[in-house]
């Protein structure tokens, strides 16, 4: 009897050894994944690159604003929050040059269109500008914010010449883009301007 006590007693302390070593095992394995995910996670962050610039009025108005560039694993998307506009729809372009030194700010030359197409609206099959970015709607006390997202269709800083956008300007119009005059949509007057530069 005492010996079927002692085997018994030797067979649960051999069960309690095993769960613990899985039990080792099992936190060492959920260790292992959450090192894994904190990995991927700051490998994602690291991906993700930005690029800001501040926007000065141009021909007389008080236009001001910041646009911050988002690259994120290969897709650009921009944020504009802008200040000073009248109200109503206005349109936002990338120009060609950074250079925002003239006071009408036609020193940033035509809309960035690299690909040599016909002024449209962005996505249009009968084509548009690459800076093409469109219209937006300012309320009564002047303020707006703009996101676009551009996909793969521009670059910050890549070789790739039709759709790195360093080294262009974002302008805002006074007026609105009607889509269809060529070569920029008869947008009007240009109020704000900044180079987009790294």
């Amino acid at each position: 009897m005492k010996f079927l006590k002692y085997i018994a007693l030797v067979f649960i302390l051999i069960l309690f050894s095993c769960k613990n070593e899985n039990k080792e095992k099992g936190a060492e394995t959920e260790s292992e994944n959450l090192t894994e995910q904190i990995t991927k996670e700051v490998i994602v962050d690291e991906q993700v690159n930005s690029l800001s610039m501040i926007l000065s009025s141009k021909s007389g108005s008080e236009v001001t604003g910041t646009v911050t560039f988002t690259d994120n694993n290969g897709k650009i998307s921009m944020e504009a929050s802008l200040m000073g506009l009248s109200e109503g729809e206005h349109a936002i372009h990338i120009h060609e040059k950074a250079d925002c030194t003239s006071d009408d700010g036609k020193s940033s030359g035509g809309h960035w269109n690299p690909t040599f197409a016909p002024h449209g609206k962005w996505g249009d099959e009968a084509g548009y500008h690459r800076g093409d970015i469109g219209n937006f709607t300012v309320k009564a006390d002047g303020l707006a914010v703009v996101k676009f997202d551009a996909g793969d269709s521009w670059c910050l800083g890549c070789d790739d010449e039709t759709k790195n956008i360093v080294g262009k300007a974002i302008v805002v119009h006074q007026g609105v883009d009607d889509y269809t005059s060529q070569p920029s949509g008869a947008a009007g007057a240009r109020v704000s301007c900044g180079g987009i530069i790294e």
